[in-house]
């Protein structure tokens, strides 16, 4: 025997709302600073060669910094366009397909920009 309330104790139809919407705030918090640092590295490298710009992304602490930007950019993405998907997309089929075509895409970007990111850093 379940009451109403414990149906609904901080979790969602699927059980995962709840830690779906802190996900959401916790990478859009973690990326304030990173897209900070993002924005004043690339004015700096605005008129750099590319050499700069390798040289740049080569030494450890940027190449870090970038990667987490961009792997945590790719999750916070993914998260609002399941949101978005999961709104306003009402054929589970066609549900189904756009949450697989994001997912696959966030990790097809992921890993060729991480795969980028260490070939630069190992020059």
């Amino acid at each position: 025997m379940q009451t109403p309330l414990h149906k609904v104790q901080g979790m969602g139809a699927s059980h995962t709302g709840t830690g779906h919407f802190w996900y959401e705030r916790v990478t859009a918090v973690a990326l304030i600073p990173l897209t900070l640092w993002f924005a004043y590295a690339m004015l700096g490298l605005a008129n750099a060669s590319e050499v700069a710009a390798i040289s740049f992304l080569a030494r450890p602490l940027n190449v870090i910094l970038m990667a987490a930007f961009m792997v945590i950019t790719l999750y916070h993405v993914k998260l609002g366009l399941q949101v978005v998907i999961d709104d306003y997309v009402h054929g589970p089929g066609m549900k189904m397909f756009l949450l697989l075509l994001v997912r696959f895409a966030v990790i097809a970007t992921g890993s060729t920009a991480l795969f980028a990111l260490l070939r630069i850093a190992s020059l």
